[in-house]
């Protein structure tokens, strides 16, 4: 089932009754709505005087839904997620712990490999040149040896935004906008990969002893154009300020609909595919990564 991402832009109490998310407006505190905790998939808070109680958030976490907190700035900032996700995890920790370094350079391969084909296909679809990343997906050696990606992407923000863009993670505009999409692509990946029993800090390329979530970075890569389609549409209507439209917009990446080699299904399951892939692929049963076609 499809679930649902909520949005609390407004100072509201969160609470549990009988299973259900109970939402109180604190300008009008007799106004009350619920919605079944099965039904959600990820909670985003927003304004910095909402109240959310323990019981629910431990029942957010019971029901793997993604609680993500925003900041003065209403960027997100925290995240939390349940720690007893997947019933098989001691067995899958084992194998993610003993993942040899000739598998992770494949895998990360195809990673890298699917991330710069869906940049390509964005571009063709949006009437641009993608054949000039052709040559790069072409060549991807075992663990991107020669740092195909960091070409290509370098080609790829020029040929989608113009010459005079540069990716800069602190600028406003559109680098802002790709920030808050990939921030709620990442807990929508880092969701996926607690629920498939994998550790989320355990990358597969990515490492940082500051970075609890580098598998999630890693999983992620080649969901990405399919925030940068949003972006590119946001900015195509002279959208470029983060606000309450533009973030909404942002929120439909979980969404989107993402093309496996026979399903098509939307991008919130889709990562779900690919992570219940990487955990076939620790346990030997397989070595090809299900990952995602932009059609």
């Amino acid at each position: 089932m499809l679930k649902r991402s909520l949005v609390f832009a407004s100072a509201v109490t969160l609470s549990l009754k009988n299973g259900q998310l109970v939402i109180a407006y604190k300008d009008c505190p007799e106004e009350k709505k619920t919605i079944p905790i099965e039904d959600i998939g990820c909670v985003l808070v927003e304004n910095q005087m909402t109240t959310i109680t323990i019981p629910l958030i431990n029942a957010l976490a019971d029901a793997n839904v993604v609680l993500i907190i925003c900041d003065s700035r209403c960027m997100p900032n925290v995240m939390v997620q349940g720690f007893n996700s997947n019933t098989m995890q001691g067995e899958i920790l084992r194998n993610q712990f003993d993942v040899s370094e000739v598998l992770k350079k494949q895998l990360w391969k195809q990673i890298v490999e699917a991330k710069i084909v869906n940049q390509s296909l964005l571009l063709n679809k949006l009437g641009k040149d993608g054949e000039k990343l052709k040559p790069l997906y072409n060549n991807v050696k075992s663990g991107d040896s020669d740092n195909r990606e960091g070409i290509a992407a370098r080609l790829y923000w020029q040929e989608l935004f113009g010459e005079g863009f540069v990716r800069e993670r602190g600028e406003p505009g559109l680098n802002a906008l790709l920030n808050y999409g990939y921030t709620i692509l990442r807990a929508g990946v880092a969701r996926s990969i607690t629920s498939s029993g994998l550790f989320p800090a355990l990358g597969i390329f990515h490492h940082n002893r500051s970075n609890a979530f580098p598998l999630a970075d890693d999983i992620m890569e080649p969901y990405r154009p399919f925030v940068d389609e949003i972006v590119y549409s946001l900015f195509h209507e002279n959208k470029m300020e983060l606000n309450q439209y533009t973030k909404m917009e942002l929120m439909k990446v979980l969404y989107c609909d993402t093309v496996f080699e026979k399903v098509l299904r939307p991008l919130s399951v889709g990562v779900t595919m690919t992570t219940a892939s990487l955990v076939k692929c620790y346990a030997k049963e397989t070595t090809k990564l299900v990952l995602p076609i932009l059609k």
